[in-house]
């Protein structure tokens, strides 16, 4: 891995904007963009698509490692992602794949052989990072960390509206509990906890439009970065 390369990490929990500002300040810079929590997705979707028993820590980390991941992107929309070739975006956003993404995510042997997946999207000019340890453990010498934050409410009604969007039938009270449940798992878990890196600037977006988070990001780039 080339550590000249730069890279902005942006972690944060569920619906806390990290995809969506992620997205719009790689295509701002015309940088490489990285949404690491796909990738744990992708793993989820892939033990349903195969049977395999979500449990298994050896099982899931030979399909990580074995399962092909492409992003497909234009602009600041969302990536399609390719899974072994299929475009399985809307499947791997499924609140069932969220779930499966949180177990497998917790497994340290599934977190080793997803971390060259990760590192090898750090190419030139730079990279966007957004996951849950982008800046505490993929990337810890990025030149530039932020932590996203939002309540619990919000982020529902959030995610609420990302699956409405895409035609799913959701309820608003099983989503905060989902995501209530998932911050606990991700923050308790002992590998990789979610949590700011020491260097990273927090930014509360509750009530917050995008295009003030998304200056307020680029702002903290250094202005040969930035242009």
């Amino acid at each position: 891995m080339d550590t000249s390369i730069p890279v902005l990490t942006i972690d944060g929990p569920s619906g806390s904007g990290k995809g969506t500002i992620s997205r719009i300040v790689a295509s701002r810079l015309g940088w490489h963009y990285l949404d690491s929590g796909a990738l744990y997705r992708v793993v989820g979707y892939a033990a349903g698509r195969d049977g395999a028993d979500v449990s298994d820590a050896t099982a899931m980390a030979a399909l990580a490692a074995r399962t092909a991941v492409r992003f497909v992107t234009a602009g600041d929309a969302e990536p399609r992602v390719l899974v072994d070739g299929v475009d399985a975006t809307d499947a791997i956003r499924t609140e069932s794949a969220g779930a499966a993404a949180s177990v497998v995510a917790a497994m340290p042997a599934v977190r080793q052989a997803l971390l060259d997946k990760q590192c090898a999207f750090r190419q030139r000019p730079g990279l966007v990072a957004d996951g849950r340890d982008m800046g505490t453990v993929v990337f810890p010498d990025a030149g530039c960390k932020v932590f996203l934050t939002a309540s619990a409410d919000q982020r529902a009604q959030r995610r609420h509206k990302q699956l409405k969007e895409k035609g799913l039938s959701v309820n608003i009270d099983d989503l905060l509990r989902e995501i209530l449940a998932r911050d606990a798992r991700d923050a308790e878990r002992a590998v990789s906890p979610l949590k700011p890196a020491d260097d990273a600037v927090l930014i509360d977006t509750t009530d917050v439009p995008v295009e003030r988070v998304v200056a307020r990001v680029l702002a903290l780039l250094p202005d040969h970065i930035r242009g």
